[in-house]
């Protein structure tokens, strides 16, 4: 007996995460419903990438279409089901008592709803990634589900980029301090076998040595401890850091862990030491100001409204600038590359669409950013360009996303294994005994 088709309701919110998740549900019927294209209406001018998927979206329709209405739906394509656009019906007394005909939200509810009683034999399910709406569905018998297809299997087994190996020979762990610098991994029986730019903690109850598994000679290699613009690493992970930051053959490196670790400030000091192997330095964060509104609304200027987004950016230049006296060489090169733009600081849309050669590319806070985000930064990359992504997976800003869901933990689980990349999770914070004590017990 064949299983019947599911129906899935699409709310505006996971078209505006990925513009292409119509070709996610196989052989399934999609419904758009009229309130979504009315919204996504609102959506379509701007320079983010919400606006950028609203625009791709209307044009996949448009070209499904043709010159063919929807009529009993469109064919996605020959190996999924078909699409609909549902017009708006009549609010159904069941949820009128509830919820008012004011909101969006509910008009999309009312069509999904309306929808699971036409078809009982069917599964009509509303996809959203507000849960408020969730709930509300659910709360009226209705099937919802958040749109996961970009999820991380399961956070807590996240690939740490570090580990550490116990009871090696003392005769093994001398070798990494002696020419050539570097051992077999056959010599350690390491299990699972070591991933390319996968840093280790060698040690036994005598010795210690950092090592990374260099995909290029396929050895185990030395880690030194650098220093980068006068910051030193005071901890394994910061070592780790700082060699994948400084390596010019990794071109790919996320760093996660909570704040007071280190992240940004290894980074930004990471792109000072290497600076003349690069056109330029870019600083960016991602903007989600307060309720996810535009950043129009906050008085003043734009310089004003942006300051206290970018402010910790500028917060880490100021630790490095101290590391040197004012009349020294270091700390004036910091002003002049500010003033000849050869480092700039700025929120991620300003930056967002220009040509990324020989650039030492950071992204702060990328926990914020979508997978599709992330994909579309990486892919502009242009020859000798490094990027570096920075963030917590535990403390996600954006309304829609989650340490499952966010573009930082898409990357990580992806990218793991490849020659260009490397990952380290730092956790041990170094700010201050009070920040620790506070991070770990509040």
């Amino acid at each position: 007996m064949a299983i019947p088709k599911k129906i899935f309701v699409l709310d505006t919110n996971v078209i505006l995460h990925d513009s292409s998740c119509i070709y996610q549900f196989h052989e399934h019927h999609v419904v758009v419903p009229i309130a979504v294209i009315e919204e996504l209406d609102q959506f379509k001018k701007g320079h983010r990438m919400l606006n950028f998927h609203a625009r791709e979206f209307v044009r996949t329709l448009d070209s499904l279409t043709g010159n063919h209405l929807f009529d009993g739906g469109v064919k996605i394509s020959p190996h999924h089901g078909r699409l609909s656009i549902k017009l708006e019906m009549d609010f159904h007394p069941d949820l009128a008592k509830n919820y008012t005909p004011a909101k969006p939200d509910h008009h999309i509810l009312n069509t999904a709803y309306q929808l699971s009683l036409e078809n009982p034999q069917k599964n009509v399910i509303l996809v959203t990634k507000d849960m408020n709406l969730r709930m509300k569905a659910k709360a009226v018998g209705l099937m919802a589900q958040d749109y996961t297809t970009d999820h991380v299997p399961d956070v807590s087994e996240l690939y740490k980029g570090s580990r550490i190996i116990e009871n090696i020979e003392n005769e093994t762990i001398s070798r990494l301090y002696e020419s050539p610098y570097e051992i077999s991994p056959q010599s350690i029986k390491m299990n699972p076998d070591p991933k390319p730019n996968e840093y280790f903690i060698i040690r036994n109850q005598k010795k210690s040595a950092l090592a990374r598994y260099n995909p290029f000679s396929m050895q185990i290699s030395h880690v030194d401890k650098l220093n980068a613009y006068g910051i030193k690493p005071k901890n394994a992970e910061q070592t780790f850091s700082l060699d994948a930051l400084l390596n010019p053959e990794i071109r790919l490196v996320s760093l996660s862990g909570k704040a007071g670790t280190g992240k940004t400030l290894l980074a930004l000091a990471a792109a000072l030491e290497c600076m003349k192997q690069y056109r330029q330095i870019y600083m960016a964060r991602p903007v989600v100001p307060l309720s996810n509104k535009d950043i129009g609304y906050l008085p003043g200027d734009i310089e004003s409204k942006l300051d206290p987004y970018m402010q910790p950016l500028y917060d880490n230049l100021a630790v490095i600038q101290s590391q040197f006296t004012e009349t020294s060489p270091k700390h004036k090169k910091i002003n002049e590359l500010l003033d000849t733009k050869k480092l700039v600081i700025a929120p991620l849309s300003y930056i967002r669409g220009r040509s990324l050669v020989k650039i030492f590319f950071i992204v702060d806070e990328a926990q914020n950013l979508t997978p599709h985000e992330v994909k579309t930064i990486i892919t502009r990359a242009g020859e000798e360009t490094k990027i570096v992504f920075t963030g917590d997976l535990f403390q996600i800003d954006h309304p829609y996303l989650n340490n499952y869901s966010n573009g930082l933990s898409y990357l990580i689980d992806k990218m793991q294994g490849q020659k260009l990349y490397a990952h380290i999770n730092l956790e041990k914070g170094e700010r201050s005994e009070l920040a620790e004590m506070a991070s770990n017990l509040l």
